[in-house]
């Protein structure tokens, strides 16, 4: 089953997609909104499932799904904490300003609180105010929860899996450092996010989402050209099973919890860093990576942040290269 908010009011208008998202079908006689969805699941889920099977199977009224009149699937959330599976990304943004790797970023992921209040459709803008805060997108992974008690261990994190989806966390590299040096994390460089116009359920994906995975290529465009390819399966050193258990050690996750990967990162094939499509390698899922590459092997970095007029695609395809959660499609415009 699919599910997407349309652009209504706050928290969106929930429909039923079709899995070629060509249609949709309101949903609004069962519940208005997606979080009231994930609040009540166990009792509603089925009438959405039978809702998702009558629109296949053209039984109900329905109309067409234009993925630019999606809001995000959940425009303002309870929580969105993003991780860092892809400890190969973490491991090169320190190499390249000459940091150690602590041991423990192998076993016990980080994680941050991003804010969820105001979270972008897939084709809302990129506002950006000053191009010297180094804009950058982050291509990752989500899921979203159902309520998880506290103390859960990460297989049976697996079981609370709602939905699964796309974002591309926005980051101000230039403004990290500075906020990251008070010893608190991040606030002012972590702009709002965008999220892909459509979240499925896991039983949605088939054998493409295996032992808390997505088991498919992120596909990165900047400007149109390809950036990365990165199989979000590979090099993923935490499943979301690991990431949920992190983040409800110590207190329960309400449902309508968002959690990310961290950027997709894969390694080269003889296991150094990643190379550029360009050079037969998957290149890479923000630009911050391909910056550190170029410091590392030549001491400068060349390549850019976003500036305005800028556009970014994320998007992941079936075998039959048909899009299966849209696209998210942002320009960076002056904020």
């Amino acid at each position: 089953m699919k599910l997407a908010s349309l652009k209504h009011g706050r928290d969106g208008q929930l429909v039923v997609v079709s899995n070629d998202l060509a249609w949709y079908a309101d949903a609004s006689h069962i519940v208005p909104t997606l979080q009231a969805a994930l609040d009540n699941w166990d009792q509603l889920k089925p009438y959405l499932e039978l809702l998702a099977r009558e629109l296949e199977h053209d039984a109900i009224p329905k109309e067409r799904f234009h993925e630019h009149d999606a809001a995000a699937p959940l425009p303002r959330a309870y929580q969105w904490a993003d991780g860092s599976a892809y400890v190969n990304h973490v491991e090169l943004v320190r190499k390249a300003r000459g940091a150690e790797l602590p041991e423990s970023f192998w076993t016990d992921p980080l994680m941050y609180q991003g804010g969820s209040d105001d979270l972008q459709g897939a084709r809302d803008p990129i506002l950006l105010k000053d191009v010297a805060w180094g804009c950058d997108m982050e291509a990752e992974i989500v899921v979203v929860t159902g309520d998880v008690p506290q103390g859960v261990s990460p297989d049976d994190a697996h079981s609370y899996i709602r939905l699964v989806g796309l974002v591309n966390d926005v980051s101000l590299r230039n403004l990290i450092p500075d906020e990251l040096a008070k010893g608190f994390g991040f606030v002012q460089s972590k702009p709002a996010s965008a999220f892909s116009p459509v979240f499925a359920t896991p039983d949605a994906l088939g054998a493409y989402w295996q032992d808390g995975k997505l088991h498919r290529a992120l596909m990165v465009d900047l400007n149109g050209q390809p950036f990365g390819r990165a199989v979000a399966s590979d090099d993923c050193t935490f499943d979301f099973g690991v990431l949920i258990a992190h983040l409800a050690k110590t207190r329960r996750v309400r449902a309508g919890s968002i959690i990310g990967s961290g950027t997709v990162s894969n390694r080269d094939a003889d296991g150094g860093p990643g190379k550029p499509i360009s050079e037969g390698g998957r290149g890479y899922s923000c630009i911050a990576e391909l910056r550190m590459i170029e410091k590392i092997t030549t001491g400068d970095m060349t390549t850019p942040f976003l500036k305005v007029g800028d556009t970014v695609r994320i998007d992941v395809h079936d075998e039959r290269e048909h899009t299966i959660f849209g696209a998210i499609e942002q320009t960076v415009v002056a904020g």
